[in-house]
């Protein structure tokens, strides 16, 4: 038997339509649970659910949700556990980016990065906490980032709701211990996904320009990562598949790198 089997279980996943969010969704999907994505575009949420039903034939649909709103986070929890009968698992993914110097770097895109990455992280956790203490068990995942852990230039909003979010992890763990409840945070290296290929034109700038997206890119990730390569997403949804079955039962309040080596400087 497949040690990591979820079936039975229901996951809500944040941020669920495109990256790391929609290869977590999947992996999820593929060990056996059913799947609520989570994503600001109702429809893309609608149409990632379609693709994973159909791909591994798990129940799974898609919500419109803004997770800077604690209020409606509660409202679609709430919903998913009428919907599914449940609520399991939660994977943290929404997550945004903005790269300027900490002297340049905008009021409006500081509460932009933090809202979306550190309290979109609190308030979900906080509208699932009810659901998995009633069923003595649940798992959540919060994809925090090898900046959680480290740091870089010109990016102060994201390394700080980074940090948080490791903290975060951290303090929810202790109190979810006796629940049943397991809280770990993923720490990614450079994956490539959007959120990294939307970075280049602002590093170019921070560079000083005169460089490529491309040799921006490698500079600002792949120098940093021994491993010299950006890492696939399904690598992090397989290790988000893994945090929410039962053989990790004993890992909590972890900070787990998959950062082909970068933290380790």
């Amino acid at each position: 038997m497949n040690f990591i089997d979820l079936s039975g279980r229901v996951s809500v996943v944040t941020g669920g339509s495109r990256g790391i969010g929609a290869a977590a969704a999947l992996e999820l999907a593929r060990a056996g649970s059913d799947i609520a994505i989570f994503d600001l575009d109702g429809d893309e949420a609608g149409h990632a659910a379609g693709s994973i039903a159909r791909e591994t034939g798990r129940k799974a649909r898609g919500y419109a949700c803004d997770v800077r709103k604690s209020e409606v986070l509660k409202q679609l929890c709430d919903a998913v556990a009428e919907d599914f009968g449940a609520l399991d698992h939660l994977v943290n993914n929404a997550g945004v980016q903005f790269v300027a110097p900490v002297a340049e770097f905008p009021d409006d895109k500081w509460e932009f990065v933090t809202s979306i990455n550190l309290d979109g992280v609190f308030y979900a956790t906080k509208a699932v906490w009810p659901h998995m203490a009633a069923r003595k068990r649940g798992r959540i995942v919060n994809i925090a980032s090898v900046h959680g852990l480290v740091a870089s230039p010109y990016k102060p909003a994201y390394v700080a709701a980074k940090h948080g979010v490791v903290g975060l992890t951290r303090a929810a763990a202790l109190e979810g211990a006796a629940l049943g409840i397991t809280v770990n945070a993923v720490c990614p290296g450079a994956v490539l996904t959007d959120l990294i290929k939307d970075q280049a034109p602002q590093l170019v700038a921070s560079y000083g320009g005169g460089i490529s997206n491309e040799e921006a890119l490698e500079r600002a990730f792949l120098e940093a990562m021994p491993s010299g390569k950006f890492i696939e997403p399904e690598e992090v949804g397989q290790l988000c598949a893994f945090l929410c079955s039962d053989a990790a039962r004993s890992i909590n309040g972890a900070p787990i790198s998959i950062d082909g080596g970068w933290s380790a400087h």
